[in-house]
């Protein structure tokens, strides 16, 4: 050694020491690589469990009111199973009847006046039609006369906006 500080076998032991802490640090960052790729395993594990319990829990793709109720809270349901039955209450959907001659007056998109009942009277609004149906049939049993009945209608969607004043099952009419 230069200028004698040290005996060579002190520097061998010291070399000797350096060479361990080395292959000891070299061994803690080969430890450490397998604790983070263990971490980044537990990681997706605790994704895929925090992602079961989203799938686990009810929400409604829309706002709404609730109709009817086929499921009870705690009771199971299988996949796809309908729990309850809700309706959005922002647009309505009017069903209606033309007759053939009518038919050609309606086009898919088209915007017509719907009549309906309120207390001192009748009230208008617009409404789009968003449905024609391609084929006849017969007029259903809730059109009052009989001879209303017999003859072949096709029927119609028209979506009205609702305020709040329309409720499920009123009656309306179209007018174009």
């Amino acid at each position: 050694m230069r200028g004698g500080a040290a005996t060579p076998k002190q520097q061998d032991d010291i070399n000797g020491q350096i060479a361990l802490l080395k292959a000891q640090v070299a061994s803690t960052e080969s430890q450490k690589a397998s604790v983070y790729a263990e971490r980044n395993t537990l990681d997706v594990q605790i994704q895929q469990v925090a992602d079961q319990i989203w799938r686990c829990a009810v929400r409604s793709p829309m706002n709404g009111i609730l109709l009817t109720k086929y499921r009870e809270e705690g009771e199971v349901a299988s996949p796809g199973q309908p729990l309850y039955k809700m309706a959005n209450m922002n647009e309505l959907i009017l069903r209606a009847y033309v007759t053939g001659n009518q038919l050609s007056q309606i086009k898919t998109g088209e915007t017509v006046k719907v009549r309906y009942d309120i207390s001192d009277g009748m009230e208008l609004i617009n409404g789009v039609v968003s449905w024609v149906s391609s084929q006849a049939e017969f007029t259903p049993k809730i059109i009052q006369t009989k001879e209303e009945r017999v003859s072949l209608v096709y029927a119609i969607k028209v979506v009205v906006p609702n305020e709040g004043a329309l409720k499920i099952g009123m009656p309306g009419e179209i007018l174009f």
